[in-house]
C-alpha cells in the first residue's frame, strides 16, 4: 500500500481535528526537555573566577578569572622573599572560588581546573557520545518495537539517568549517568519527529516538524537561563531540569502508535482500532471496512508481505537509490550540525551576560524556524536546504574582511549565518523523513542523526582554532557550508509527494542539472 493509498484512505478523518491537535500539542510537549538537556553544561560547568587557598603566612596566589590550560597564576602558589616572588608549584590546599555568579558547578565541586580543566570539555563530550550512540540504536529499535514504545522508554531514560546525576558523588558517576542521559535524549526526540510525522497528515506534518519539535526544543533551550538565573546552584538546577520529566507519564495513555508502522509489520487490526478511536474523538463516523489486507500488505510488484521481511541497516545501502540518499543525507547533516555548533560554541566568548546571551541565542532559534515554517508553504524543501546553507557559507567567508576592530559586524555576520543554517537544519528534517521509506524510516533517521551528533561532537574544536588564528574557524566552516549547499541540491524534492513505503518507491537524485532545473520548476 504507498503513502498515497493510506493518505487517501484515512483523508475522512479530516487534518486538522482534535486527534490530530491532541497528538501536535503532546509530541511537541515531549520535545521541551530536549532543548536544555545538553546546553545546561554552559551553567552546570562554567568556571568562576578561582585562586589558590592559601593556609601559609607569605604565600599567595594571583586572582585568574579562567585558567583553562592549568598554567595560570589561579594555579601556582608564590612565596614572598625579600621583596619578591617565586612560584613553588601547584596549589597544595585546593581551590577558592568566587561564589559572585554562582554557589557552585560542577567544577567547584571536583575542582576541575588547571590539571583537571580538560575534564569540562570532555564531559560534554561524553554527553555527545551517548547521542551518538542512541542515534544508532534508536532507528532500528523503533522500526523493530514501535515508536511508541522506544518514546517513552527513552524518556523515562533521560529523566532518570538527570536525577541520578543529581546524587552524583564524583566527577565520573556524573559522566557515567551523562553517558545515559544523552542515549535518551536523542533517541526519544527522534521518535517523537517519526512518530508526529506519521501520524498527521501531510499538511499539519509540515507544521509539526517545524513549529512543534523544532520550535518547542528551542523553547526549552530558552527556559534554561530562566532557570539557571533564578537556580545558581548546580544540583538543584539539575533536580529543576529533570523533574518535569515525570509529567510526561501520563501522555502513555493519549498518544497512539503509528498506524503506518502497524501496517507495515502486518498488525492491520490494531492500525483500524486506532483510526477508529481517532475518528470517534474527531466526531466522523469511519466507514465500515478502512484496510483491506489484501491490498495493504501487498505491493503493486506482488512483493512479500512486509511483515515477514526483517529490514536492517543494511537495507540503507542495499539498491543504488537507497544508498545514494543515504549517503547524500548524511554528509550534508554532518556538516550543517559542525556550523551549526560551532557557531553556537562561539557566542560564549564574546563580552556580556550569559544568561541574556543564552536567552538571545534561543530566541535566534525560534525566529529561525518560523521563518522556515512561513516560508515552506512557498517553496520547495530543496531551495530552503540549499540557499540557506550557501548564504551562510558565503557570509562566513566574507567574516575575514571585516576589521578587527569592528567586532560587532564580525558577530552580526556570525549571527546571521546561524540564522540560515538553523533555518536549513529544521527543513532537512521534514526532507529526510519524507525521502526514507517507511520500512526504514526509522533507522535512516537514526544514520542522519548519528551523523548531526558525530558533527556536533567535532564542533568544539572549531572555536578553539581561533586560539591560532581568529578567522580560521570561520572559513573553515564557511567551506564546508558551501559545500553542504551545493550537495543538497542533488537532493530529490519531496513537497506534495506521497511518503514512501518500500525501497522500491524511493526517489533519485538529481545528478543533472537539467532535471534538477526541470523538477524545480514543477515542484511550483
Amino acid at each position: 500500500m504507498t503513502s498515497l493509498d493510506y493518505d487517501e484512505v484515512t483523508s475522512f478523518l479530516g487534518e486538522r481535528g482534535p486527534f490530530q491537535i491532541t497528538i501536535f500539542v503532546l509530541l511537541s510537549l515531549s520535545t521541551v526537555p530536549n532543548g536544555y538537556t545538553g546546553m545546561a553544561m554552559v551553567f552546570l560547568a562554567d568556571t568562576p573566577s578561582y585562586r589558590c587557598r592559601t593556609s601559609h603566612r607569605n604565600w599567595t596566589s594571583t586572582n585568574l578569572s579562567l585558567a583553562e590550560d592549568g598554567s595560570g597564576g589561579g594555579c601556582l602558589e608564590y612565596q614572598f622573599l625579600n621583596g619578591s616572588s617565586n612560584a613553588t608549584g601547584l596549589c597544595v590546599d585546593g581551590w577558592e572560588y568566587s561564589k559572585e555568579r554562582y554557589h557552585s558547578t560542577i567544577v567547584t565541586e571536583w575542582d576541575l581546573v588547571c590539571e583537571d580543566a580538560w575534564k569540562v570539555p570532555f564531559s560534554l563530550t561524553i554527553f555527545f557520545m551517548g547521542v551518538l550512540s542512541g542515534s544508532f540504536l534508536s532507528g532500528e529499535l523503533s522500526d523493530r518495537f514501535g515508536r511508541k514504545v522506544v518514546l517513552f522508554v527513552t524518556m523515562a531514560i533521560q529523566t532518570l539517568s538527570s536525577l541520578v546525576q543529581v546524587a552524583s558523588v564524583s566527577w565520573e558517576m556524573f559522566c557515567v549517568f551523562f553517558f545515559l542521559t544523552g542515549i535518551g535524549q536523542i533517541s526519544n526526540y527522534m521518535a517523537a519527529f517519526v512518530l508526529g510525522s506519521e501520524l498527521l497528515g501531510r499538511n499539519l506534518r509540515v507544521v509539526y516538524s517545524v513549529l512543534g519539535t523544532c520550535v518547542f526544543y528551542a523553547l526549552g533551550y530558552a527556559f534554561l537561563p530562566l532557570c539557571a538565573y533564578l537556580v545558581r546552584s548546580w544540583r538543584l538546577l539539575l533536580a529543576v531540569l529533570s523533574l518535569p520529566g515525570l509529567l510526561y507519564i501520563p501522555l502513555w495513555w493519549f498518544i497512539p502508535e503509528s498506524p503506518r508502522w502497524l501496517l507495515a509489520k502486518g498488525r492491520v487490526q490494531e492500525a483500524e482500532d486506532i483510526i477508529r478511536a481517532a475518528a470517534r474523538k474527531n466526531g466522523i463516523t469511519p466507514p465500515e471496512v478502512i484496510f483491506k489486507d489484501s491490498d495493504l500488505l501487498l505491493s503493486e510488484k506482488n512483493e512479500p508481505k512486509s511483515s515477514d521481511v526483517s529490514y536492517s541497516y543494511l537495507d540503507l545501502i542495499r539498491t543504488p537509490k537507497m544508498r545514494n540518499i543515504t549517503v547524500l543525507n548524511s554528509v550534508v547533516w554532518l556538516i550543517t550540525t559542525i556550523t551549526y555548533f560551532g557557531l553556537s560554541l562561539s557566542t560564549p566568548n564574546m563580552n556580556g551576560d550569559p544568561y541574556l546571551n543564552c536567552l538571545l541565542s534561543a530566541l535566534m532559534e525560534v525566529a529561525a524556524y518560523v521563518l522556515a515554517w512561513l516560508l515552506l508553504k512557498l517553496l520547495p524543501r530543496k531551495a530552503l536546504i540549499t540557499f540557506p546553507l550557501l548564504t551562510a557559507g558565503l557570509v562566513l567567508l566574507l567574516i575575514h574582511a571585516v576589521p578587527p576592530e569592528n567586532s560587532g559586524l564580525s558577530v552580526a555576520l556570525a549571527m546571521g549565518a546561524k540564522l540560515g543554517v538553523t533555518a536549513a537544519l529544521s527543513v532537512l528534517y521534514i526532507s529526510a523523513v519524507e525521502q526514507f521509506p517507511t520500512v526504514v524510516r526509522g533507522m535512516g533517521m537514526g544514520i542522519c542523526s548519528m551523523c548531526s551528533k558525530t558533527g556536533s561532537t567535532i564542533a568544539p574544536f572549531f572555536p578553539y582554532l581561533s586560539h591560532y588564528d581568529r578567522i580560521l574557524p570561520y572559513i573553515l566552516m564557511g567551506a564546508l557550508t558551501v559545500l553542504a549547499g551545493l550537495l543538497s541540491i542533488l537532493m530529490p524534492e519531496t513537497r506534495g509527494m506521497p511518503l514512501p513505503e518500500d525501497l522500491s518507491q524511493v526517489q533519485t537524485l538529481n545528478w543533472y542539472v537539467s532535471a534538477l532545473h526541470d523538477h524545480t520548476l514543477t515542484s511550483f
